[in-house]
């Protein structure tokens, strides 16, 4: 691959080559960045423990998505080689992840075997004192609880759903479970 002059020129602002893709989709500043980043980022890759092809394919993918979402990039935050590598390294890391999944033939089918009797006793004995717990906790607390784990809203979309700080919300939630593990354990 024919590289530009300015591709391995030491002194070459690649966070203006970012802005050049986003605000004009300059695609010889995305051949630059490209040709720069690209082998230096699969041997990143590789020398983090992934594969050539795994390499490979993250390198590919981070800068498709340098390509896509070099809106996002902010030269104040972070400097080009530092956005991109963190975009490599999330790429690796998704890779890893799927990778680790159970595919749907490696899940088990059919229905569970009945627990035995004893085993569903201490479950509901186990589940009638977290109920306890559970309302036994604060108001504030428990409103918050409830809402992050029987709702699933996420700590920000609490604080925004209730108007409250993120910090108070995480405060709150974490008193509760302190509260929670207490009584439980007792």
């Amino acid at each position: 691959m024919a590289r530009s002059e300015n591709s391995s020129c030491p002194d070459t602002d690649w966070s203006a080559k970012i802005v050049l893709v986003r605000e004009n989709r300059d695609e010889a500043a995305f051949a630059d960045l490209f040709a720069h980043f690209a082998p230096r980022i699969k041997g990143f890759l590789i020398k983090s423990g992934a594969s050539h092809t795994l390499a490979e394919e993250c390198a590919q993918e981070a800068m498709v998505t340098l390509w896509n979402k070099a809106h996002l990039f902010d030269p104040t935050r972070a400097s080009a080689a530092t956005w991109i590598f963190t975009i490599a390294r999330n790429k690796k890391i998704d890779a890893f992840r799927k990778s680790a999944r159970p595919e749907p033939e490696d899940l088990p089918w059919g229905p569970e075997p009945e627990p035995e009797q004893a085993d569903a006793l201490v479950l509901q004995q186990e589940t009638q004192k977290l109920a306890q717990a559970i309302a036994d906790l604060p108001k504030k607390q428990r409103d918050i609880v409830q809402k992050a784990y029987f709702g699933e809203l996420s700590h920000a979309e609490l604080a925004e759903k209730t108007g409250l700080p993120l910090g108070t919300i995480k405060s709150r939630i974490r008193l509760a479970l302190g509260r929670l593990r207490q009584t439980l354990s007792e």
